[in-house]
């Protein structure tokens, strides 16, 4: 077997990425996954909303789905993919290995692009290393386990007036904070009011545990230098889309509530034929069951446009 010639080469190792190496390879399709090992959920031990893996530690489902890929013939290279020229039927992928070396050039049919999405953090001190654990983003993902307890959200734009929104369902002490709630509309502050949500005009400088032994409670501290203690605390900054290689090949983007993104239809097919998007590379706001299943529908419609290609060349058109 040609080690460099596949069908289909995937970009990014996640939920999305392996749930179409899966099906592809299920249907005998040759199919590489790029992976450079870093998941946007990497700093976190826990998943949920994912349907009998609730709770379940998603560096192990990524483990178990590398298995299962790789069962049934797929190959995973542990490699950070650098480069995507080409058109469809002949595209290429230069991939650089994690532990150096001379890049290789990987041909491919189709590509899939599921190299997701990084968070750009407010320039907090102290933010990055509780992100994941003490401080978190989404209330669908974390929301239950901090149920009953003391959140405060900082503001890091106008649309964190829905994390607070949607944590006052699930804690009756919900605070806001942050400069940016001056700029919220004043219905906003309105309901916020209503439903007994605090507002700070102050931004905050620093988040640090209250016990270095423990993960929670975290102590932020204001522009004042006033302090608010917090059991759980809820931010997000700019979402950022690992689109290089999408760049590269010149796909369309569009502008969405979460900034411009690869445009793509319901399938994940961007405006590049032959490159389609999974995961939150085509939608910024998939959670890890979702991501899986648009690498699924991504797929079954890869699988059946190879179908139509190999019917063409047997043919001879």
């Amino acid at each position: 077997m040609d080690e460099t010639q596949f069908d289909v080469i995937v970009v990014g190792g996640g939920a999305a990425g392996l749930n179409a190496a899966l099906v592809l390879a299920r249907s005998r399709r040759r199919v590489v996954v790029v992976d450079a090992g870093e998941p946007r959920n990497r700093f976190t031990s826990h998943m949920h909303g994912f349907l009998s893996r609730d709770g379940f530690d998603p560096a192990e489902l990524l483990r178990i789905g590398r298995e299962e890929v790789r069962g049934y013939g797929a190959v995973v290279v542990d490699g950070r993919a650098v480069g995507a020229t080409g058109s469809v039927g002949a595209f290429e992928v230069t991939v650089q290995a994690l532990g150096g070396g001379a890049p290789r050039v990987l041909r491919g049919r189709r590509l899939v692009i599921a190299t997701g999405l990084r968070d750009e953090l407010p320039p907090i001190e102290g933010v990055q290393e509780q992100w994941g654990r003490g401080a978190v983003a989404c209330p669908y993902c974390d929301g239950w386990e901090a149920r009953d307890s003391r959140v405060v959200v900082i503001a890091a734009s106008a649309r964190s007036a829905h994390q607070a929104e949607l944590m006052r369902q699930l804690s009756d002490d919900v605070t806001i904070v942050g400069r940016v709630t001056a700029e919220l509309e004043t219905e906003t502050l309105r309901g916020l009011a209503a439903r007994g949500i605090r507002v700070g005009d102050q931004d905050v400088v620093r988040v640090e545990r209250v016990d270095p032994a423990r993960e929670r409670p975290l102590r932020l501290t204001l522009e004042d230098g006033s302090t608010l203690e917090a059991d759980a605390v809820f931010t997000g900054g700019a979402l950022v889309p690992n689109d290089e290689l999408l760049r590269q090949l010149g796909a369309d983007t569009v502008a969405g509530p979460m900034g411009e993104w690869t445009a793509s239809d319901p399938t994940g097919l961007s405006s590049v034929p032959g490159v389609w998007v999974a995961g939150n590379s085509a939608n910024a706001g998939a959670l890890v069951i979702v991501a899986a299943a648009s690498g699924l529908t991504a797929a079954t419609v890869i699988n059946y446009d190879l179908v139509q290609e190999d019917i063409a060349l047997t043919l001879g058109r």
